[in-house]
């Protein structure tokens, strides 16, 4: 991905959709307990991008607190898992790169939360695996 590039994406049946306007910071796979959960996956694909980097174009996601620190937002309709920010003055959003158009565009720097990862999972990349959140 380029500065000038814009990255877009939405959740499965269309009702949202999302712009960010800016390179991600950050990028990786979390295997912790709570994505486990409210993704249903063993894993979930995550980018962090400033959050005045980041706008929905259409629709608008719910909210659904998680911890007592974080929320995640998705889709009202399909269930989509989109992002998730601090609930207290966020300035990133943590983008489930999954739901852009192009993720391919975004390139993983490490594992996190690996004391978590899901049984029978196997991790052959060579990225970092941090047991913790790295």
């Amino acid at each position: 991905m380029t500065d000038e590039q814009v990255l877009e994406g939405g959740c499965a049946c269309g009702s949202i959709r999302y712009r960010v306007s800016a390179l991600p910071e950050d990028a990786g796979f979390c295997h912790c307990r709570i994505c486990q959960k409210t993704t249903g996956a063993p894993l979930i694909a995550w980018a962090v991008v400033a959050i005045d980097a980041f706008e929905y174009t259409r629709g608008e996601p719910c909210v659904y607190k998680s911890s007592p620190w974080g929320e995640r937002r998705f889709c009202p309709t399909c269930g989509t898992q989109l992002e998730y920010r601090e609930s207290h003055s966020p300035r990133y959003v943590e983008l489930n790169y999954a739901t852009l158009d192009f993720p391919a565009l975004i390139q993983p720097s490490r594992h996190i939360w690996c004391a978590s990862a899901f049984p029978g999972l196997v991790i052959s990349d060579d990225l970092p695996k941090y047991d913790g959140d790295g």
